[in-house]
């Protein structure tokens, strides 16, 4: 999973430019720095640099009949880099922008029945279509741009709850799995029965591009600089355009992250 870390940190570093700490000579770094940032927390303006880890799935709401025992979740390591800026509108009441680089994966296994199947057959007979009954294994590992946009409320000096919409964009993903151990009828569910020993199917180039979808979420303000936070992402629109017939039913992106934030 290096890769995927070393990509996100790259990426945040393009974040470092658009808050104004960008490189200066060594004489007036600090003092330039000073300026930028006390100058926007007089007009009511406030940065953050954050990290987190998230954990959640891609899922059908709610699971269907097709699919009867989830035997196994894997998580997977996933990773949320973000930069913000905050507004305060009052007292309370406030405005949040983010940008943030985030990974959303999970590989899981399921017992399913008469669940629709478009897969290429590993013994080279070609690609099976009908309903399958046995196992299936899942593995989902897609990168996003987000950016959230977010209502702040903050109840006391430690504490701040906030929520809203959030706007992505998938730079690139994958969706790739096989079926095993049991056997497919041929379109439907009536069709004529084969037993497959196994079989292989990969979505990835059948991924929806941009998604949106509600974030809501709370924060710790642990020190002066330093704020805990954690919150919840749900997708609104499913990972697949909804004319894509492979996967019959809509598939959710929803996760939770638990992060930490500086607070400039």
């Amino acid at each position: 999973m290096n890769h995927k870390l070393t990509a996100l940190l790259t990426a945040l570093l393009t974040l470092w430019p658009a808050t104004g700490l960008h490189a200066q000579t060594a004489d007036n770094l600090p003092a330039d720095t000073d300026r930028n940032l006390i100058s926007a927390a007089l007009k009511g303006w406030h940065l953050r640099l954050g990290a987190g880890l998230s954990l959640g799935g891609t899922s059908p709401l709610p699971l269907p009949a097709e699919i009867r025992d989830i035997e196994n979740y894997n998580p997977t390591l996933c990773i949320a880099l973000e930069g913000a800026v905050q507004k305060k509108l009052s007292d309370h009441w406030g405005i949040m922008l983010g940008l943030r680089f985030e990974n959303k994966g999970m590989a899981t296994r399921a017992r399913v029945k008469n669940y629709h199947m478009e897969a290429v057959n590993a013994d080279g007979s070609g690609k099976v279509v009908g309903a399958w009954t046995g196992k299936v294994k899942t593995e989902v590992d897609n990168n996003y741009l987000t950016v959230p946009m977010l209502l702040t409320y903050t109840i006391n000096p430690r504490w701040q709850v906030m929520a809203g919409p959030y706007v992505a964009w998938m730079m690139n993903g994958s969706f790739t799995g096989e079926a095993y151990d049991g056997y497919i009828r041929d379109q439907d569910p009536t069709g004529e029965k084969a037993e497959v020993t196994r079989a292989t199917y990969d979505f990835s180039d059948d991924l929806r591009r941009f998604h949106w979808g509600v974030q809501v979420g709370g924060e710790y303000r642990a020190y002066k600089h330093l704020a805990v936070n954690l919150n919840l992402q749900w997708g609104i629109n499913g990972i697949f355009p909804s004319d894509f017939n492979s996967v019959t039913f809509a598939l959710y992106p929803i996760y939770g992250t638990l992060g930490f934030s500086y607070l400039f």
